[in-house]
């Protein structure tokens, strides 16, 4: 399992055991930063990339030192990791210190309303 640190914003493997992480579920826009973004660099640049941080800030002040986000977790152009990331998404879920959702969306006032929140892609994407 892959997991972006907190701290650095740079992703690490865990093979067995990972460590408390934060976990992200969100919808996917253009600019998302994918796990290839980070060998080369690129990942600041990227239009996602504000997600990515402040879903690590958010983590790291909850006292989590990892967090887990599919599009920059996971090596999509690798059949084999995607197959098994497919498989074991449901555990990562289950087995994660928390789960944050990223809505996209202006909240009006301090409170999400149910009717910003039913308008909001997230609660239609699957």
């Amino acid at each position: 399992m892959r997991l972006i640190n907190t701290t650095t914003l740079e992703p690490e493997e865990f093979i067995v055991d990972p460590p408390p992480y934060a976990i992200l579920s969100h919808t996917w826009e253009n600019g998302e930063v994918l796990y290839d973004d980070f060998a080369k660099g690129t990942e600041s640049s990227k239009q996602g990339y504000a997600k990515v941080k402040g879903c690590c800030e958010l983590a790291a002040s909850e006292g989590l030192k990892y967090a887990w986000i599919d599009t920059c977790c996971i090596d999509k152009t690798s059949s084999a990791e995607l197959s098994e990331a497919i498989n074991s998404m449901f555990n990562w879920y289950q087995n994660s210190d928390v789960c944050y959702v990223y809505l996209n969306l202006e909240i009006a006032g301090e409170y999400i309303s149910a009717e910003e929140l039913k308008a909001a892609r997230w609660t239609s994407r699957g």
